[in-house]
């Protein structure tokens, strides 16, 4: 008896690992899907830059003297804040110093001398007036009036040339002034200095015609901001002036900038081995919120094309080919639909039909297993 009851054991126990056997291989594999839940809310057709665009400030400048000389002075160094006006650097001038204090004696001196000469002018016109009394009574003969009346006129023309020449010396003195003023450098705008080349002691050059050197300073006006950044060919065409645009900026991650656009190129940049494209310029509506910012900054933007404020809308990541997705039903069971999709960008779609608020979406379609008929273990609930 005992030897029969070990028997059925043994084939009760053999029976019910086979019965386990089947119904874990006959059971329905479940995967982990990541999920989306449908909503309401806006949604934007947008345009964004293909490559990495950059923080412009408005006005920049690269600055170097007019003549070439030695630097006798630098009153700034980098990130030195200057106003317009400003003396940046200035050359060795004692030549030029030299120069004009001559120039200036000898316009002086020409103007003393055309004073002389109309003193004389008036004395001998005064005389001339009184030998043509003389004449008109006849107390006075023929040449002697002559004389009179042509030493006055020669006089009279010696007094013009004389303030002639003393014209010419002054203008003789503002161009010495001038040629002055070039050995000093000036700040054009209010900006800081975000670049110095050269050093006291050091003589500098202007860049020879075709043959670009680095400037001496370079000057930025950081009070106003831009960014540029490059649109393709295809989009491009859809962009205009004065459009709405959102713009992040690498440095400071999860913060959006609102923008518009104010410049879109009018040619299109054909570089080796990239794609075409048009810059376009995008600037900050407030630009109080780019004073954190710095030029050079690297930046993408999202020009908005339209929007839809209130839609049914799905994520973007949940579309497959053809406009279909993959809806998770009661059972937890995925179903495949096909929608009418509206406007959309990489966040979200607009949907005409085809599915409600509430629904969830699979998101991770590209995960083995996550297709039509796949049992599935919500592995999170996303609303975005």
């Amino acid at each position: 008896m005992r030897s029969l009851s070990a028997r059925l054991l043994i084939a009760a126990a053999v029976v019910a690992a086979i019965a386990l056997g089947a119904w874990r291989t006959s059971r329905p594999k479940t995967v982990s899907v990541a999920f989306g839940v449908v909503d309401r809310g806006r949604v934007e057709r947008t345009v964004a830059n293909t490559r990495a665009g950059t923080v412009q400030a408005c006005r920049r400048a690269k600055l170097a003297p007019p003549m070439g000389g030695q630097i006798v002075a630098l009153p700034v160094r980098e990130g030195s804040r200057v106003h317009a006006g400003d003396v940046l650097l200035e050359l060795w001038s004692q030549n030029g110093v030299a120069q004009q204090r001559q120039t200036m004696e000898q316009a002086r001196s020409a103007t003393l001398h055309a004073q002389e000469v109309c003193s004389s002018a008036d004395v001998a016109e005064r005389e001339a007036a009184r030998a043509q009394k003389l004449h008109h009574d006849a107390l006075l003969p023929d040449d002697q009036l002559d004389r009179a009346v042509s030493n006055a006129r020669t006089l009279r023309a010696g007094c013009n040339a004389a303030n002639a020449q003393a014209k010419q010396a002054e203008a003789a003195v503002q161009v010495v002034s001038a040629d002055l003023t070039r050995t000093s450098l000036r700040a054009p705008f209010d900006g800081v200095v975000a670049k110095l080349n050269g050093e006291v002691g050091e003589f500098t050059m202007p860049s020879p015609p075709g043959i670009p050197t680095p400037p001496v300073i370079d000057l930025i006006d950081d009070r106003c901001l831009y960014v540029t950044a490059p649109i393709d060919e295809v989009d491009v065409a859809q962009v205009r002036v004065g459009q709405p645009a959102t713009i992040t900026v690498e440095a400071m991650p999860g913060r959006k900038f609102a923008g518009r656009v104010r410049r879109v190129a009018p040619y299109v940049l054909d570089v080796e081995k990239q794609a075409r494209t048009v810059d376009v310029e995008v600037e900050f509506t407030n630009p109080a919120e780019a004073k954190t910012l710095i030029a050079g900054y690297s930046a993408d933007v999202e020009i908005i094309l339209d929007t839809h404020p209130d839609v049914v809308r799905v994520p973007t990541q949940a579309l497959r080919e053809g406009n279909r997705i993959l809806v998770r039903n009661a059972d937890g069971v995925l179903e495949e639909r096909r929608i009418e999709s509206g406007i959309a960008n990489w966040a979200f779609t607009e949907v005409r039909s085809g599915i409600a608020p509430g629904e969830k979406v699979a998101l991770s379609v590209e995960r083995e297993g996550v297709v039509p008929g796949a049992h599935t273990v919500e592995e999170a609930s996303q609303r975005r």
